[in-house]
């Protein structure tokens, strides 16, 4: 095939174009990906503008944290514990009538008994006396099976620390529940956890939100199962505020066997942006490093952090927001 002049002149602009558009191409590409990764992870600041914006730095040293896990439960009424109690006191008076029938009686029938002897009484009548004493003995020992029915019932269905409650003197533990100041919780393990004899403590919040949980304390092991969960109970009380009865709560209960070693900083550390947390690391005099948080965990003192932070990296806790800003003023574009 034979081409004219100017079409050859085409062809090889053509040619020349395919070979050199990838190679663009990639360096736009790479342009793209890499140049914003460093500007949008460090800003430079000078040290006038960190003092009066007062900007605050710490070095962070190595933590121990126990691990945790998840459970949930609920608030529950302490009315039929209540119930019971009533039925308690009433079996208790009926028996104590029962007892002071059967002392009257059995004087009488001392009495009887004495003049039988003397011959001043008929046989018939000691008789009677006699028949009404193992009646009031019937009473009394009937009297005594309702009220160890009842003590029964409550210990199986309630577990010996709160029937010792209902059932004993020590109403005022009762009392702090109903002024409202405790809160009994019904707390379900996963099936294959369990509490150590190490926990009497955990942490409840409503809403899932670790940082706003509240602590409660273990009063002992429920025998009431929750049938969707098949794991081991237990009854907590807390004094948290808002939980009405019937209210889910989640509970984050410790594991002292298993201790994780990491880093712990303070709340104002951390910044949310677009659903991530970061902190920023000084990496050098007037140069703060923006960092990814993959994972962290809330403690009372703080965020723990495992991997993302390393014993003695300075961590701002104080201004991030304000570097935050200046990085992201930074990212735009002067106009002419």
């Amino acid at each position: 095939m034979v081409f004219s002049h100017n079409t050859k002149i085409l062809l090889n602009a053509v040619l020349i174009l395919l070979a050199i558009d990838p190679i663009t191409i990639a360096i736009a590409d790479d342009d793209t990906v890499k140049m914003p990764k460093s500007q949008h992870s460090t800003v430079v600041i000078d040290s006038q503008t960190q003092a009066t914006s007062g900007l605050k730095t710490m070095v962070v040293t190595t933590s121990q944290h126990h691990a945790e896990f998840e459970a949930i439960g609920k608030v529950i009424s302490i009315q039929p514990l209540l119930v019971l109690r009533e039925r308690y006191l009433v079996a208790q008076a009926e028996l104590n009538g029962a007892k002071a029938r059967l002392k009257q009686t059995w004087q009488s029938l001392k009495r009887q008994q004495e003049l039988f002897r003397n011959g001043i009484t008929a046989k018939r009548s000691l008789q009677e006396q006699e028949a009404q004493g193992l009646g009031d003995q019937a009473l009394v020992d009937a009297a005594q099976i309702r009220l160890m029915a009842i003590a029964s019932e409550t210990r199986l269905m309630w577990g010996k620390e709160l029937a010792d409650w209902v059932l004993s003197d020590k109403t005022g533990k009762l009392k702090a529940f109903l002024s409202d100041q405790q809160q009994l919780l019904q707390i379900t393990l996963p099936a294959n956890k369990q509490l150590t004899s190490e926990v009497d403590t955990l942490f409840v919040e409503p809403s899932g939100q670790r940082n706003k949980a509240h602590s409660a304390s273990l009063i002992s092991r429920s025998t009431q199962l929750d049938s969707s969960l098949q794991g081991e109970s237990y009854f907590f009380q807390t004094n948290a505020d808002g939980l009405n009865i019937g209210t889910k709560v989640t509970a984050w209960i410790p594991e002292p066997t298993i201790e994780q070693s990491g880093v712990v900083v303070p709340e104002t550390a951390v910044i949310w942006y677009m659903d991530q947390v970061y902190v920023y690391i000084k990496a050098a005099k007037d140069i703060y490093t923006r960092r990814l948080i993959k994972a962290f965990l809330l403690t009372p003192d703080g965020y723990f952090v495992k991997d993302d932070i390393k014993a003695g990296e300075e961590v701002v806790i104080i201004g991030g927001q304000m570097l935050l800003s200046e990085e992201l003023r930074g990212q735009i574009p002067d106009e002419d």
